[in-house]
């Protein structure tokens, strides 16, 4: 019997709409349990055409936690230039944080959607990727100072739409 794999949706905009920042996006990336980089550079697994997207910007690193089973995942910022925004944090050069189910992160005019559908294999991951045409995040620009960024048990505003 097959194990199902873990799946990483990600959806990606930037707003140049340039179809070449998004070139060598595939639309699905099958991936094993090294850390997925996201960059400009050849090694990078997504490889993003930004000229202020550092070489190895960011990585998306699974790992299992103590006791668990499934798969879970840290986003990990590898620019000493730039910074990550992730859930409302800012995280600088080597600075990571724990993903959950969905995760807003931003980073050099990217904004990225990153929804996490466990799976029960420990060896691989897939990645199934999406542009977007229209942004993603409605505030990328906010700060760690946004306590309601940090608050999950809170619902979102009731006409905030999708």
């Amino acid at each position: 019997t097959e194990k199902p794999l873990t799946v990483l949706h990600v959806s990606l905009y930037h707003p140049t709409q340039d179809p070449d920042t998004f070139a060598n996006v595939p639309p699905k990336l099958q991936h094993d349990t090294n850390p997925l980089l996201v960059g400009r550079g050849p090694d990078a697994h997504l490889q993003l055409r930004l000229p202020c997207l550092s070489r190895r910007h960011l990585s998306l690193e699974p790992y299992r936690e103590k006791g668990g089973t499934p798969l879970a995942f840290c986003l990990k910022a590898l620019s000493r230039k730039g910074c990550v925004w992730v859930n409302g944090l800012t995280l600088r050069f080597l600075e990571q944080v724990p993903l959950s189910v969905v995760n807003r992160v931003a980073f050099s005019g990217i904004q990225m959607v990153v929804r996490i559908e466990r799976g029960t294999s420990l060896e691989a991951f897939v990645c199934c990727f999406h542009l977007s045409s229209s942004p993603l995040i409605h505030r990328p620009q906010a700060e760690e100072t946004d306590e309601w960024e940090s608050k999950p048990q809170e619902q979102p505003p009731p006409s905030s739409g999708q």
